[in-house]
């Protein structure tokens, strides 16, 4: 094995004092996210904003060893790039390679066991210029915001979904969708309101616009990797807040149990309870928004 403890750290080090101001996040092409299911170890590089790399928490030896437990258990040791693993999740960065998203500890396992190529999913997450760029095509000041996790996909087989979509698109989206979305969302449109989604996941944004078009659902903007640790992370929340409140008077946040309402003039909200039965989820949440136009058509 290579990499001893100190030896990790000190990469680790070097590492993100090397790339410190140089490297930058951007977009793979179609046929890169596509094509590309292995990458060199030396192209990968460990993200300088995960805890990972603090000095101060740094890397989990324990969690490390486990891997490598899990990978010789697969009789690996003899042929380390024959590992059967979930990919690690990566960013295309400038000027080369790619940025760890999830996945540091089966990273450096692989680094300690001699591992020359290692699986990866590359993604193209949202960045700040992408919601400044969504932003700039908004034509409504209404807004519906949705949690893919949590709302729109289902999270267990028993939820009610819709329709699974045919061969071979349900071989490339997994997910599928709570029932009643696409019908709500069509719905929420047509009375003046853009939609955006978001997700903690490190889906790419092609990923998630090109599987609800195939339900024709058009999202106004979408915001992938929420949870992901980031340089100036609050700061960055707070200007997409900004952003936000300044394109639109009105916000709804739609979870699976409660329809919020803010208004960007006020601190005063408005919430509303979903009390019925999960297939009428979809129903009850457009009852109410229909309430919101149908009383300000009244005024």
């Amino acid at each position: 094995m290579s990499d001893n403890k100190s030896d990790l750290n000190a990469f680790l080090k070097s590492e993100t004092e090397k790339w410190d101001g140089i490297m930058v996040s951007v977009k793979a092409s179609i046929p890169e996210r596509m094509l590309i299911k292995k990458v060199s170890i030396e192209k990968l590089h460990p993200n300088p904003d995960d805890e990972f790399c603090w000095p101060s928490i740094g890397p989990n030896f324990s969690i490390i060893s486990d891997y490598e437990a899990r990978y010789q258990r697969y009789g690996t040791m003899k042929k380390p790039d024959e590992i059967v693993e979930e990919p690690i999740m990566v960013e295309k960065v400038y000027p080369d390679g790619y940025r760890i998203l999830n996945g540091h500890h089966r990273w450096a396992a692989y680094r300690r066991i001699g591992v020359k190529k290692i699986g990866v999913s590359i993604v193209n997450l949202t960045q700040a210029t992408d919601i400044e760029n969504m932003l700039k095509s908004s034509k409504h000041d209404k807004l519906i915001t949705m949690d893919l996790d949590e709302v729109i996909f289902c999270q267990n087989e028993n939820e009610p979904a819709e329709k699974a979509l045919p061969f071979p698109f349900n071989r490339m989206y997994k997910e599928r969708l709570h029932l009643g979305v696409p019908g709500f969302l069509h719905e929420a449109s047509k009375h003046g309101y853009d939609i955006w989604v978001y997700t903690a996941k490190y889906y790419s944004l092609e990923y998630i616009r090109a599987y609800l078009k195939k339900y024709s659902i058009k999202v106004d903007g979408i915001i992938t990797g929420t949870a992901r640790k980031m340089k100036d992370a609050e700061a960055a929340k707070k200007k997409t807040a900004e952003l936000l409140e300044n394109t639109y008077k009105e916000t709804i946040h739609v979870d699976r149990k409660v329809v919020m309402r803010t208004f960007s003039d006020s601190a005063e909200f408005e919430d509303y309870e979903l009390t019925g039965p999960d297939t009428e989820w979809s129903r009850e949440v457009m009852n109410i928004i229909r309430g919101f136009n149908g009383n300000e058509e009244d005024q």
